[in-house]
């Protein structure tokens, strides 16, 4: 149980100090039968802004990124992205952000070139600027040199470094990435977001990532939210989220605000839940 009980109606909304808000949510609920994965959570992201939705496994993370990128539809609430509603305008909605879910979505049979295209096509990016725009990118996460290299034959760094390239080709406003570095080496880690850092700087690129890695929320992102149970429970910046539980830092905030029972880690229930409410 955690120390910082919430009455069931309370509900936490994330407001920065600046006024223009590229992502707006208001009271999002996902349920799957009788099962709440997210229960009524409110929050806002502001232009260029880095966020990390922190929380232990099963706590809401993916379902809400989920929600966010149009892939589940909610069971109640708004979503506002870049100013569209994505259920009313979700073309307008899905042009204006780049996502990197957990699973690769990069084709193994196809070249890393070839992958960046096909992408680069779906995405309506002028033919014009095409060959330019995926050369930058290729060379800004050092994959270049093997555009013409097979993508079966990366190791799971370069394939996640492959799919960041993808997500940034059509210039979004917004990267939503799903734990970007699970499973990755420190090195691997340290590089990726590096990559990401700059995009941000030099783009005014907003990021919204999911993460249950604490020293990478704590060292990345400009203000962290924490969620457990499909709820919000805590938000602010690594400093004042210490300050909060009275820590002296971030992993014993972290355990003191979401409680010490241990989380599965292999196995994530709503991923089960939405697996099989999606062949219903």
């Amino acid at each position: 149980m955690s120390d910082f009980p919430l009455d069931a109606a309370e509900e936490i909304t994330i407001s920065p100090r600046r006024s223009y808000m590229i992502i707006t949510v208001k009271g999002l609920t996902k349920k799957f039968g009788d099962f709440i994965a997210v229960d009524n959570i409110s929050f806002e992201v502001q232009a260029g802004e880095i966020l990390a939705f922190l929380g232990p496994n099963g706590a809401g993370k993916t379902t809400t990124i989920k929600m966010l990128t149009t892939v589940l539809e909610p069971t109640g609430g708004t979503i506002e992205l870049n100013g569209f509603n994505p259920l009313t305008h979700q073309d307008e909605a899905r042009h204006s952000f780049g996502i990197v879910f957990q699973d690769a979505s990069v084709d193994d049979e196809l070249t890393a070139y070839e992958n960046m295209l096909m992408h680069a096509v779906l995405y309506g990016v002028p033919r014009e600027t095409r060959q330019e725009r995926i050369r930058q990118l290729l060379e800004f996460v050092e994959l270049w040199d093997r555009r013409k290299d097979f993508v079966k034959n990366f190791s799971g760094g370069m394939k996640r470094r492959l799919e960041i390239a993808k997500g940034l080709l059509h210039h979004p406003k917004i990267l939503f990435l799903d734990e970007p570095t699970q499973g990755l080496d420190p090195q691997t880690r340290n590089h990726i977001w590096e990559y990401i850092r700059q995009m941000n700087r030099e783009e005014k690129m907003s990021v919204f990532f999911t993460t249950h890695y604490i020293e990478e929320a704590e060292k990345s992102a400009d203000r962290v939210v924490i969620i457990d149970h499909g709820r919000i429970i805590a938000v602010g910046t690594p400093t004042e989220l210490k300050a909060q539980a009275g820590e002296d830092n971030l992993e014993q905030a972290f355990i003191k605000l979401t409680g010490n029972v241990i989380r599965d880690e292999t196995v994530d229930p709503n991923q089960n839940l939405m697996r099989r409410f999606a062949r219903r």
